[in-house]
């Protein structure tokens, strides 16, 4: 028995009868929500974004292969990173006994498109599409290991229990869509185990209800188990049964007044919409010949990156308001020029069609696309620096993100870092900020925008200064 229960029907105590009143009438109204709306008052201003599409990168990709070309690196191959340029920061135990001896980019780096965006030639089909991408090349964390700065990047603090960037778009903006959940998360099916787990508080909710965490779809031909009836049972008896249910959940809702029961009623019946719509989202048989050859031959196979891309197309063309997709093991402390080489095959293409399909389809505009991981990868190498063996070890002073639709400035590159690649030197660009700009391309003001918790007033950019990169603004 609760405290509030005990308060409200036991002893008669009027002012414990009144909050249970209160919370129960905000329970129902959730309970009949399954609403197109969000928050009262949101969005705050005109959106330029309706829906976000997460293309997480998880483990680190080197921006210095990538993104930031640095020639000069070349005249430093095999000395010891200047003190002047390194000023004490950390680096991880993995490198910390070892001499920091520059080890050029493994790539070589072209201009591309109109704007002559720097491209490594690891990533062929994103240079394809640099007009219509923004790049910020000078973002910064705080956090060197992989599960906080994952956790930072994706919640805005370094430890889990925060809500995921997705779960407050959820939870301030509600669906454009009844039949599937607010906020879905795709994982890639990789060939071999990462060494860096996703765990599930990356999408969670946090303190937020639980109906405002990412749903995960499996990366296999059924993406959700069980979701077809039992041989035998005809769909009017499952509907008996739900109902049912909803009346059990009910009863014990306007009893103790707990939310998160509202939100089991919610999820049943989530559920039962799904039954219909996952089935008929996951069928890329009425996708044309030649959405496949945009994508390339992975897009046929269930669960790689590529059709993962052509599902969170379809997801944003139905209203899901939040996407995200994780692709893992671009951890490369050893072996880089192999294995990068290899994450950039299983994404560069896909992604790319991504921005070319949105775009002639008219949903790029009001869909963000934004590419990154949780930081770089520093200018020393891992083990011996001219070895094929070598790698790059963590690197939070600078890394690059692109983003790209959404009221974002297209063939921008913004930010610079220093002739190492190690620090920034123009614009910095932090995660909080990043998640300030975002917000506010879907017409939230990330200051006003929070949820009360233990008596705190709590914001996904945090208690420290954030601010919208107006820059990047179109």
């Amino acid at each position: 028995m609760s405290r509030r229960y005990f308060l409200g029907r036991c002893t008669g105590v009027g002012l414990g009868a009144i909050a249970l009143g209160v919370i129960d009438a905000a329970a129902a109204a959730l309970v009949g929500q399954r609403t197109l709306a969000g928050l009262p008052g949101l969005p705050h201003f005109p959106p330029r974004a309706k829906q976000v599409i997460f293309l997480t990168q998880s483990g680190g990709p080197s921006q210095i292969e990538l993104f930031d070309h640095k020639p000069g690196l070349e005249h430093w191959a095999g000395k010891e990173l200047p003190e002047s340029v390194r000023q004490g920061q950390r680096v991880t135990t993995m490198t910390a006994n070892q001499k920091q001896l520059i080890m050029p980019s493994r790539t070589r780096f072209a201009r591309f498109g109109e704007c002559r965006a720097t491209i490594g030639e690891w990533l062929p089909y994103l240079s394809e599409v640099v007009d219509d991408l923004c790049f910020v090349k000078s973002m910064v964390t705080d956090q060197i290991n992989h599960a906080p700065a994952m956790t930072k990047f994706l919640t805005g603090h370094q430890l889990a229990g925060r809500p995921s960037i997705g779960g407050w778009t959820s939870y301030g903006l509600g669906s454009e869509n009844r039949d599937l959940p607010d906020y879905l998360v795709l994982i890639s099916r990789m060939q071999r185990p990462s060494d860096q787990p996703l765990y599930d508080h990356y999408w969670g909710s946090g303190f937020l209800p639980s109906r405002y965490q990412g749903v995960k779809l499996r990366n296999a031909r059924d993406p959700v188990l069980y979701l077809r009836d039992p041989k035998g049972m005809p769909r009017h008896l499952r509907r008996g049964m739900l109902d049912g249910l909803g009346e059990l959940n009910q009863f014990h809702l306007d009893e103790t007044g707990d939310p998160e029961i509202a939100t089991r009623i919610q999820q049943y019946e989530m559920a039962w919409q799904m039954q219909s719509s996952v089935p008929e989202l996951s069928d890329l048989s009425d996708e044309p010949e030649e959405v496949f050859e945009l994508y390339g031959p992975d897009s046929r196979r269930p669960g790689t990156y590529a059709a993962n891309c052509i599902l969170a197309r379809r997801l944003v063309e139905r209203g899901v308001r939040f996407v995200q997709l994780f692709h893992p093991d671009w951890d490369h402390h050893s072996r880089l020029k192999s294995w990068c080489t290899a994450r950039c095959r299983d994404t560069d293409q896909a992604s790319a069609a991504l921005v070319k399909d949105l775009k002639r389809r008219g949903l790029l505009d009001e869909t963000l696309v934004v590419w990154g991981g949780e930081f770089g990868r520093g200018v020393a190498g891992q083990g011996q620096w001219d070895s094929p063996e070598a790698g790059r070890d963590h690197h939070p002073r600078c890394f690059t993100v692109w983003l790209a639709g959404g009221g974002i400035k297209a063939g921008l590159t913004h930010g610079a870092t220093d002739d190492f690649s190690f620090n920034v030197v123009e614009d910095p660009v932090h995660v909080r900020d990043l998640h300030a700009t975002i917000l506010h391309l879907l017409g939230i003001d990330h200051e006003q925008f929070t949820y009360r918790y233990q008596g705190l007033d709590f914001k996904l950019t945090g208690v420290e200064h954030a601010r919208v990169v107006k820059p990047l603004l179109a």
